[in-house]
């Protein structure tokens, strides 16, 4: 006669367990038990999992919901639970957490029109980029006067340089609002484009931001 884990020692059936000790410490035919939560005639859930399993846990991945949900004893609520944990997990591995985030010219752009709402002197910072144009930090490098950022190139290739980084991302407000490039700006640009050049550096865009709206140099052909 089969036992059913109803009349398991509590350390010995799945949940119980995991909600005790971690999920670590449960077995995959465990884990599935509990997605499947019971079993038929004959087969408890841990049985019934280690049949599903049988071919191991990456081919129970490949199987439809709808071909899982014609198994005996699991029909379409169970085959769509075990369906749902294996999308779950895939959307982990593939959006982990840790993933940086891509440079975009208008999210980030945006994110400093807001951050940058009030502010009455020049800041210049930085996003560095790795070579899959991820930012890998921001920081902010320098804060001049209300019309001026005293900016040397040497410090924005240190920052480059620690952060291991391969391009830059360069931004900086202008606190009368209008994002539009000034002449000292595209200088400045120009002499920054040929300091990284000489220490294999890119740099990628330079945001100039207003109060309401952001200039980008790379999407106005500039750089």
């Amino acid at each position: 006669m089969t036992e059913l884990i109803a009349d398991l020692p509590p350390d010995d059936r799945p949940r119980e367990r995991m909600l005790r000790h971690g999920a670590q410490t449960l077995s995959n035919a465990e884990l599935v038990a509990i997605l499947l939560g019971s079993g038929i005639p004959g087969k408890n859930a841990i049985q019934l999992a280690r049949d599903l399993l049988s071919d191991g846990l990456e081919a129970l991945r490949r199987r439809e919901a709808s071909h899982l949900a014609r198994v005996g004893g699991v029909g379409p609520a169970k085959a769509a639970r075990v369906g749902a944990a294996f999308e779950l997990a895939r959307r982990v591995a593939n959006h982990c957490a840790d993933d940086p985030p891509r440079f975009d010219p208008e999210i980030l752009g945006r994110q400093l029109v807001t951050a940058s709402a009030g502010a009455r002197q020049e800041r210049l910072g930085a996003a560095f980029l790795d070579s899959r144009q991820r930012i890998i930090r921001q920081r902010e490098i320098f804060i001049g006067t209300i019309n001026t950022a005293l900016v040397s190139t040497r410090d924005i290739i240190r920052c480059a340089l620690e952060e291991n980084a391969v391009g830059i991302v360069l931004y900086h407000n202008h606190p009368s609002g209008d994002p539009s490039p000034s002449a000292e700006d595209l200088t400045f640009t120009r002499r920054v484009i040929d300091a990284l050049r000489l220490v294999e550096l890119t740099l990628v865009d330079h945001l100039v931001i207003g109060s309401q709206k952001f200039y980008s140099m790379r999407d106005r052909g500039v750089l």
